[in-house]
């Protein structure tokens, strides 16, 4: 279509010159709303204000500029329509075929948390409708409302003698449409906040990027939203679903620890968990607790990762190593290996937010569980005979803060530093008990003395009493089971330490 008339009304002007310079190279008239035209006056660019060309003025502070039919009708009509032609020569409208328009910034200044009334003066009304009438006509109209997207405007007219491609112009349409969807929502979300809303779910995520497959090498997979606000890929191959989906899981168990802690996931599931000073010394207490299912692990530090502990896991194969930071020494040790990849957290994801789940024709909303009590902490309580003595309270205060990321049925044999045992994702919690004190065998750990941790309660006193016999003689569990006192009984009858905690922490 042949670009004759160009209207822009801007209010990031990043780029304007330069490309309004190309459209007067090209002949093609320029209308533009006052604070648009003063930029290009300045600069010498004829310009023709939108008042003139409609014969009515900017009214209501600038409130109302270009809702005038002149605008809307000569954006709208359809070139080929004999009914739509007589009706614009009988009124005088002219064609406008290039729109160059993008918003008022209500995201920015609702950002900065601004006066309610300031913040209603940002919500554009004129902008999103040229934007639509410009867009819903684009077989005859270019709408442009990014200034990334000059360039190639420009390049498109000047390759075509002043036409553009329907192609650009249907690209540029669907973009339009996606900035005005994106600009609403922005706007109906902070209102919904205002008035504490909750009848709608608003989600408005941009692509991130695709993914070379999901779970599995059939099936399409995409990530949307702000994921690498949080962390960066310093090395490797680009990241899969199962890695970022490991990735999340890492970041929230290790976000549970203040103390320096390596942790090892495999499938979401912690499968180690180690805390001490020396993070080589951490690296192998996690290490230990499972060397088998640590093979293709995600490795998760809390701490800057220095040539040592980089030396250590790399005796093993891995497939991402997570970390607050890269010594420059174990960063260029570890560069060698082209298939690890290197995740650097760049901020610590809020752990207040709402985790969503699809489910056929619909979305399960709910609380991110927050971050676990330890063992003293407000709602706990010692229902044996017996209290735990400090170090068994060590001991369950870590457990506790692992087993909340241990899929249900959950388990876990914890030291005072470290993960002795884990039991994941069972239909029996028995099983799941049973498994990990297996496990703990298996790796020639010694449960003497341990803590068992259980996500949620014994239904039964069997598990506890499995426990009991495995060497744990101190145990954290939510209770409010129907038989809770058989359990408490089982307890004492075995001298065991028993702390019943008010919280559940299913993991499905």
């Amino acid at each position: 279509m042949k670009v004759s008339r160009a209207l822009i009304s801007v209010f990031d002007k990043t780029g304007l010159v330069p490309f309004a310079s190309g459209l007067e190279r090209l002949g093609i008239e320029i209308l533009a709303t006052s604070g648009t035209a003063r930029t290009l006056q300045i600069k010498r660019i004829p310009v023709i204000e939108i008042a003139e060309f409609t014969g009515f003025p900017e009214i209501l502070g600038g409130r109302v500029r270009t809702l005038h039919p002149k605008v809307h009708a000569g954006l709208l009509y359809l070139r080929e329509k004999e009914q739509h032609i007589k009706e614009v020569l009988t009124y005088g409208i002219q064609p406008i075929d290039l729109v160059i328009v993008n918003l008022y910034p209500f995201v920015e200044t609702a950002s900065r948390r601004g006066a309610h009334e300031e913040i209603l003066e940002q919500i554009d009304i004129g902008g999103p409708s040229i934007i639509r009438s410009a867009a819903k006509n684009y077989r005859h109209v270019t709408v442009v409302t990014d200034p990334a997207d000059y360039a190639s405007v420009l390049e498109d007219l000047e390759a075509n003698a002043g036409e553009t491609t329907c192609k650009l112009r249907e690209r540029l349409a669907i973009k339009a449409f996606a900035t005005t969807s994106s600009y609403d929502f922005s706007i109906a979300k902070y209102l919904s906040q205002e008035q504490d809303a909750h009848d709608r779910l608003m989600l408005n995520l941009p692509l991130a990027c695709c993914l070379s497959y999901g779970e599995n090498p059939h099936q399409d997979a995409k990530l949307y939203g702000s994921f690498f606000n949080y962390v960066d890929k310093l090395h490797g191959r680009e990241l899969s679903y199962n890695n970022i989906l490991d990735i999340s899981s890492a970041i929230t168990l290790i976000a549970e620890f203040t103390e320096p802690t390596v942790a090892i996931l495999k499938h979401t599931n912690p499968c180690g968990v180690g805390s001490d000073p020396n993070l080589r010394k951490a690296w192998m207490k996690a290490f230990s607790t499972d060397q088998p299912a640590s093979f293709g692990g995600v490795i998760i530090i809390n701490r800057p990762v220095t040539l040592a502990l980089a030396r250590a896991i790399a005796e093993n194969f891995v497939e991402v190593i997570i970390a607050t930071s890269f010594e420059l020494g174990a960063l260029s040790f570890l560069q060698k290996r082209k298939n690890l990849r290197l995740i650097r957290i760049l901020q610590w994801p809020p752990m207040d937010t709402l985790e969503a789940r699809s489910i056929p024709g619909g979305v399960l909303i709910q609380e991110a569980d927050p971050p676990s009590v330890d063992g003293s902490g407000s709602g706990c309580k010692v229902v044996s005979h017996r209290h735990p003595d400090p170090r068994e309270m060590e001991a369950m205060s870590f457990g506790w803060k692992v087993v909340k990321h241990v899929k249900s049925n959950a388990i876990v044999y914890s030291a005072e530093d470290r993960t002795l045992g884990i039991g994941a994702g069972q239909m029996s919690r028995i099983d799941a008990s049973r498994i990990a004190a297996w496990k703990a065998r298996e790796a020639g750990l010694s449960l003497r003395g341990s803590a068992v941790c259980s996500d949620a309660f014994f239904p039964f006193a069997d598990g506890l009493i499995a426990a009991a016999e495995a060497g744990a003689t101190t145990a954290i569990q939510p209770g409010g089971a129907i038989r809770d006192r058989e359990i408490i009984e089982a307890a004492n009858a075995r001298g065991m330490a028993l702390v019943f905690t008010g919280i559940r922490h299913f993991k499905h």
